[in-house]
């Protein structure tokens, strides 16, 4: 957990950043990705170089050229030399270095994650601008406990929520308490393949691996097979951007995640063929409006003739699905009502030839202070038969934060425990009223209705009667408080004269 020291030491950090001329967030984070990768590296010689004087191996594998110019980058020997040598040995030694490692995994190679680390480096470029600040970023990396696995990954999370607070790309990162949500809801399993084909930050793949490192925790410990495919295989993210592919990358490195597979893919295009492979798909994917129809895959196209992201987004879920595999992603409302004939057409298909189980519908407020757009959650489960015979919709109140831009934490949770709770048990939802915060609602009302997914197509309010008493009534009740008013006015008079 992180502490309100460790907050204020990275709060540093990013304040020494910033005033050195570091103003956009993502390049504050892309640098400290990179030393924290340049300190890891020293950690895992360090470590090499102990197990071998103890097994007495005199010519084991190196990281560092053995030279005294290779030794002079290791971060144990260049931090404690003056702010000058560091900006130097960094910028014309350190960092052409680690472009040279290689990204492939070496069998030989004892602790794989350098080789993980460095495919995502390839193109690591040193900016920090001067010797000060240069010695007082790496200074203070030193003095942050790198080497406890889980609290540098909580670290390194709390970094990236900083880009959120920083006023900038927020539309990369949802709110993690919505992540965690979501993956509650979706409860990971061991023997699950996850993607998220619009990954950003890699938060639900994170969540994900979070949520089975602490059900599953036995399982990993002892079982090597079980932890090489949650290391190796079970983690996919695609992105288009490639500073936050090194971001994901770290982050899923700093939670366990060792060697998941995070590469540039352009999701809805044509040379992206993934289908039928996952088990899992969580996702929040752009919503950015039309793409060119000759970069789509034809295969989307042909399941919902649009150039709109949102819908061909959850044409590919579909896809990327095996049969029996779950997803639950976001969506903008559009999605739920659309009048258009691929909307109608993507929703038919949800309902008709898979298992739709839910629909959440969270406030606007909840992505601010970037976008102000209503969204939802769709949870469907991929069967190429149909299979849905009633769908569960929720309306979401409150998110347990304020819904303006400002977002304050309102210390209730808001809905979020009842809407995990619930969908654990919608049996007992079928017996809830339609005026009650969340009820189900069956395949043949939704196809009656157009395939609309709104809530309020379905939502019934109830109306209380409110009786007011007759006019002549408030008429003389009016008349009273002008006399009362009159004679508060000659009593000032009074007192004036």
């Amino acid at each position: 957990m992180i502490t309100g020291e460790l907050k204020n030491k990275i709060d540093s950090i990013w304040n020494d950043m910033y005033s050195y001329g570091l103003a956009n967030p993502l390049t504050v984070i892309e640098q400290l990705t990179y030393l924290f990768f340049i300190k890891s590296l020293d950690d895992v010689e360090t470590d090499t170089e102990k197990n071998d004087a103890l097994l007495g191996i005199t010519n084991g594998r190196r990281i560092f050229p053995q030279d005294d110019e290779g030794q002079a980058m290791r971060w144990h020997i260049f931090r404690d030399k003056k702010a000058e040598e560091i900006h130097e040995i960094l910028g014309t030694k350190v960092f052409p270095f680690i472009k040279t490692l290689k990204g492939e995994p070496d069998p030989h190679e004892k602790d794989s994650r350098k080789s993980a680390y460095a495919r995502y480096m390839q193109d690591a470029t040193f900016a920090l601008p001067n010797p000060l600040i240069t010695e007082k970023v790496v200074t203070a990396i030193d003095d942050l406990p790198l080497k406890d696995k889980d609290l540098k990954g909580d670290l390194y999370e709390y970094m990236i929520g900083k880009i959120q607070t920083a006023g900038r790309i927020g539309q990369f990162r949802t709110p993690r308490h919505i992540i965690q949500m979501m993956v509650r809801m979706m409860k990971p399993m061991l023997r699950d393949i996850i993607i998220d084909p619009a990954c950003g930050t890699g938060g639900f793949l994170v969540g994900a691996g979070k949520f089975i490192k602490a059900h599953y925790e036995a399982q990993l410990r002892t079982n090597r097979k079980i932890r090489d495919h949650f290391q190796d295989e079970m983690f996919t993210g695609y992105d288009t951007d490639q500073t936050m592919l090194r971001i994901t990358a770290m982050n899923t490195i700093l939670h366990g995640m060792d060697n998941a597979d995070i590469r540039f893919n352009d999701s809805l295009s044509k040379n992206n063929t993934d289908a039928n492979q996952y088990t899992l798909v969580l996702a929040n994917p752009p919503f950015k409006g039309s793409l060119d129809n000759d970069t789509v895959a034809s295969n989307l196209t042909a399941k919902v003739a649009t150039k709109k992201t949102e819908l061909l987004f959850v044409a590919l879920f579909l896809r990327l699905l095996d049969a029996g595999g779950r997803c639950a992603c976001i969506v903008p409302d559009g999605v739920l009502f659309g009048s258009s004939k691929a909307h109608k057409d993507l929703r038919k298909e949800l309902v008709d030839n898979n298992k739709l189980s839910a629909v959440i519908s969270m406030p606007s407020g909840v992505f601010k202070p970037y976008a102000g757009v209503s969204t939802a959650i769709l949870i469907f489960t991929k069967t190429g038969s149909g299979g849905t015979d009633d769908v569960w919709f929720y309306d979401m109140k409150s998110d347990g934060y304020s819904l303006d831009d400002k977002r304050d934490d309102l210390g209730t949770g808001g809905d979020i425990n009842d809407i995990v709770t619930r969908f654990e048990n919608l049996d007992a939802e079928k017996s809830r009223s339609r005026t009650d915060q969340s009820f189900m609602v069956s395949a043949e009302e939704i196809r009656q209705n157009g395939y609309d997914l709104s809530i309020n197509k379905y939502k019934k309010i109830e109306y209380t009667p409110v009786e007011y008493p007759p006019v002549a009534e408030i008429m003389q009740d009016i008349r009273g408080l002008y006399h009362k008013l009159d004679d508060v006015l000659t009593r000032l008079e009074g007192r004036i004269k």
